[in-house]
């Protein structure tokens, strides 16, 4: 394999989050709107000095990202829109960066956001994509619940998962959770509640399912030298990599691109997997976190299941693992919900956290899983960020 080009002088800055809501009657312009205005605010960057801009969301139709440049009085070089859902975090960063340091672009605002209408979920779900809209029509069944249900039960046959496996997880990130003030479970989740809250689809169970909502979240990329500058605190990127549509012979998905491009993601950062202080994994269902967790090197393939059960996975204990919740705690912004690992690991590496602080954290991880397409996800990435 040829080494790619390092990311070295490439920075992400000025991570911010506007809190969440339940539902909204807002447009995902507003949400996208003030995202960029805090990252304005919290930068002291003039609005003019942006000149790259990357999008991603599920809601902003017919607008893309260039009518949505125009909406809000940005006049850029480089524009990028990219509808990956839970792997736009990573995507936009790495996409972002090449930018920055090919000369494309001097500063470029990454932003997700949605809104949540009343049904606008169930509706938008159902018709997701033509492939799992047809697959599972003549059943009855469609959404994500479905589809994640298939993948956790294969995972359960074949590797010997328990429910207590999940609920570990969730358990451990609502702890992470409780400090962050606009997370939608605000309550402690006991394994028993967890064990013995209602199936959605069987095997999957309440808290197995991420609740959607509104929100935005938003980070800037470039130069170290920028960030300096300016008085930015900033993450250096080490690392980034993505992988789309991998392993299609395989006849449901037991694992993801990350495992064909984690030798290039740890050579590009120059670390290995036990150097890592933290992950950040894209967690819509907890069956997806383990994947992760095989696939990028912290265990075997199949071997979850013994790993989180020798490990804490919060923030004050061993394997720190969505340190502000994560999606089943905080809740699924749309596409935002690609972004909350990402903004959550700038801020434990520039020590801005909202929530628990993982002690002396200076490497991150952050995966990102996006486009569910029945029995799959077809985009997967992943980064590696260092304190400054």
């Amino acid at each position: 394999m040829n080494r790619r080009a390092s990311y070295d002088g490439i920075v992400v800055t000025t991570p911010v989050s506007i809190p969440y809501v339940r539902f909204s009657i807002r447009a995902a312009h507003w949400w996208i709107g003030r995202a960029l205005a805090e990252l304005i605010r919290d930068s002291h960057i003039e609005k003019g000095h942006i000149d790259g801009f990357c999008v991603s969301s599920f809601t902003l139709a017919p607008d893309t990202a260039i009518g949505l440049s125009e909406h809000l009085g940005l006049s850029t070089r480089w524009l990028d829109f990219v509808p990956l859902g839970g792997n736009c975090g990573v995507v936009s960063l790495r996409r972002a960066a090449r930018a920055v340091q090919s000369g494309d672009a001097e500063i470029v605002a990454c932003i997700a956001g949605d809104t949540n209408h009343v049904d606008s979920f169930r509706q938008g779900t159902a018709n997701f994509s033509r492939f799992a809209r047809d697959a599972v029509y003549p059943m009855g069944a469609g959404g994500p619940n479905q589809s994640f249900a298939y993948l956790t039960d294969y995972y359960m046959r074949t590797f010997g998962a328990e429910p207590a496996d999940f609920g570990k997880m969730c358990v451990a990130q609502r702890q992470n959770a409780l400090k962050i003030p606009y997370a939608m479970f605000k309550k402690p989740l006991t394994m028993e509640e967890y064990l013995g809250a209602r199936l959605i689809a069987d095997p999957v169970r309440l808290f197995d399912c991420v609740m959607p909502c509104a929100g935005a979240e938003g980070f800037l990329v470039m130069r170290r030298e920028t960030a300096e500058a300016a008085g930015i605190k900033y993450a250096r990127v080490l690392g980034a990599i993505e992988r789309h549509a991998a392993f299609q012979s395989d006849p449901i998905q037991y694992r993801g691109g990350w495992a064909l491009e984690r030798d290039e993601l740890y050579g590009q950062a120059g670390v290995a997997p036990a150097d890592i202080d933290f992950i950040q994994v894209y967690d819509d269902y907890p069956v997806i976190n383990m994947l992760q967790f095989e696939d990028l090197g912290f265990c075997g393939k199949g071997e979850a299941p013994a790993f989180v059960r020798a490990n804490t996975l919060t923030v004050d204990g061993t394997f720190p693992s969505n340190t502000s919740g994560g999606q089943l705690s905080v809740g699924q912004a749309g596409a935002a919900g690609g972004m909350l690992g990402m903004v959550e690991a700038i801020r434990q590496l520039t020590r801005q956290t909202i929530g628990g602080q993982v002690p002396d954290a200076a490497l991150g991880l952050v995966s990102g899983f996006g486009m569910i397409n029945y029995d799959r996800g077809l985009s997967t990435g992943a980064a590696i960020l260092a304190a400054a």
